[in-house]
């Protein structure tokens, strides 16, 4: 008798205990702020930064502070400081890091010279629009609740629709449905957000989201590239279901990161949260 095939549907279970777990805690270092969320966003920095480090720089300890140093100090500068003294010194360490990689021993890859960035720029991100008292806790919000929408409806219309393979090469899962189904589900989520919370952009907002779902997939197609690249399955195993931690932010990291900038751009001045929500 041969073995059933495994279900398309066999990782929907702890991958949604998983969710009903984590999702509350986000959520109430999100609400409470201040020190919670600083701390929630350093430990994240600081398990994308072991995690990157254990799939690029395996053993080299001087690449290993050098990371966790870029999750430290973009937090902290940028919480105490200024996101600008935070994006300098995440700069600073970037050169260090490309320069032990480049003259050092060990591998010669492309991968040696983004994981500073990595590491450091989403941190930025996430602390400075938190830090709005107004508007920190909504704008925050919004990105998580795109990213979580466009991630589950990639999910769903992949599964259940299938069809042709948006990049077969770096991620032979992923489909054109799956896409269509992230950029919907993002346009949802901002509407429903916005109709909530009563604010008026909403389709400048669903705009936003749904080009910043295209954006999550494409930072998952990048979490994609590099696992194919060193031969991994997963960036790592603290999350049942998801794998690393890497796995389950990689979309996140380029939304936060690109969500910030347009804040800070549209802000001039006023605060990025208040950039990003008021048009």
């Amino acid at each position: 008798m041969t073995a059933a095939a495994p279900s398309k549907w066999g990782d929907l279970a702890i991958r949604s205990a998983s969710a009903v777990v984590l999702i509350p805690v986000v959520v109430a270092c999100i609400w409470f702020g201040g020190y919670w969320f600083l701390a929630f966003t350093l430990l994240l920095g600081c398990l994308i930064a072991h995690e990157w480090w254990g799939i690029v720089f395996p053993g080299n300890y001087l690449q290993y502070a050098l990371h966790l140093a870029a999750a430290i100090v973009g937090t902290l500068l940028t919480a105490y400081g200024s996101a600008t003294a935070a994006a300098s010194a995440v700069l600073g360490l970037a050169f260090l890091s490309a320069m032990l990689a480049r003259f050092g021993d060990g591998p010669k890859s492309v991968w040696n010279y983004f994981g500073i960035f990595y590491v450091g720029l989403p941190v930025i991100a996430f602390t400075l629009l938190r830090q709005d008292a107004v508007y920190g806790f909504a704008a925050i919000l919004w990105i998580f609740l795109v990213v979580w929408a466009a991630d589950i409806l990639a999910y769903f219309a992949g599964r259940t629709i299938g069809g042709p393979r948006l990049a077969p090469r770096i991620s032979p899962k992923k489909t054109w449905a799956g896409l269509g189904g992230a950029i919907v589900g993002g346009v949802l989520a901002s509407l429903l957000f916005a109709h909530f919370l009563k604010f008026e952009a909403s389709a400048v907002l669903a705009v936003m989201a749904g080009a910043l779902a295209i954006a999550e997939q494409a930072g998952d197609l990048f979490e994609s590239s590099l696992k194919r690249h060193y031969g991994v399955k997963d960036s790592g195993h603290l999350i049942p279901g998801h794998g690393g931690i890497i796995d389950r932010v990689d979309g996140l990291i380029t939304v936060a990161v690109l969500a910030a900038l347009i804040g800070w751009v549209h802000g001039a001045g006023n605060g990025a949260s208040q950039g990003l929500l008021l048009w």
